[in-house]
């Protein structure tokens, strides 16, 4: 079996263990999505070159974001499409024993990818499925601009929010603060996860029943008018609209959007003086 060798995700030299550093699209609609995304947002997806493995890279305003994989080529027959966060970490193999011995799932043993790194897909100890990256060379530095169309904050939605920060508080050195936000007649219990000095994701009680615990990804639209108009389109281009365009807890709106394969994804305003903090709830 040849092995397998994916581009860097950065030129930087440091790790910055806890941070969400890529994302991942698993999907069994490929085309579809892909053209779906290409519309609603101009972003491009670009095969590697020599590449013999099932891959494409996702590029905004020409910078990469993010990945693609074609979930009918994995040997699985169960619909797992969905947006995946992947989490800087020092030590892969450390990392990846502390989500067996957490209550979490080990999917895939760390696996090396080339200029990337090594990963291990795994799921914590609600059953979210996510993935650990510990890069060969360096994670994306902090304090860059974050564009119309990147990604913008990662959000786990947990049965049990405290339970969930304790998993993760156990993979790299993230603390935990809380703080309460006003969600229409209720006040949401907001946990942020930081390293490094800096805000890397959230995690809320899951606010819909319905829905299984899940990792929410969003990416930042500029502001209300332009998420207005991009919520129009979305079931024109094939996808369906989860959360209409709704005024967040703290600031600015968001909607919930998901893409022809049903993996769902969050849109949200922040204007250009925070850009490169990163939003929340």
């Amino acid at each position: 079996m040849s092995s397998i060798n994916v581009p860097a995700i950065s030129s930087g030299s440091d790790r910055l263990a806890g941070k969400v550093i890529w994302h991942e699209l698993l999907t069994d609609t490929p085309a579809e999505t892909e053209r779906f995304y290409a519309q609603l947002l101009g972003w491009e997806f670009r095969s590697l070159p020599n590449a013999n493995f099932n891959y494409r890279m996702i590029f905004n305003e020409g910078r990469p974001i993010g990945g693609l994989i074609d979930q009918t080529q994995l040997a699985t027959s169960a619909d797992i499409s969905q947006w995946v966060s992947l989490l800087s970490v020092y030590d892969i193999a450390a990392a990846t024993d502390a989500v067996a011995s957490g209550g979490g799932t080990v999917y895939t043993p760390p696996t090396s990818l080339g200029d990337r790194g090594d990963i291990a897909v795994v799921a914590d100890n609600q059953g979210v499925l996510f993935a650990l990256l510990q890069t060969r060379t360096g994670d994306p530095a902090d304090g860059g601009d974050i564009r119309p169309g990147d990604f913008l904050w990662d959000e786990l939605w947990a049965e049990d929010a405290s339970a969930a920060a304790a998993f993760y508080e156990r993979l790299a050195p993230l603390s935990v603060s809380s703080t309460e936000l006003d969600a229409e007649d209720t006040r949401v219990d907001y946990r942020v996860l930081s390293s490094q000095g800096q805000r890397r994701f959230g995690i809320r009680t899951n606010p819909v029943a319905e829905l299984p615990s899940l990792w929410l990804q969003y990416l930042r639209i500029t502001d209300k008018a332009a998420l207005e108009e991009l919520v129009s389109r979305v079931e024109s281009l094939g996808g369906k609209v989860l959360l209409p365009v709704t005024e967040r807890p703290s600031q600015g709106h968001m909607a919930i959007i998901t893409g022809p394969s049903g993996a769902g994804i969050g849109l949200q305003t922040w204007d250009d003086k925070n850009t490169s903090r990163g939003g929340d709830a």
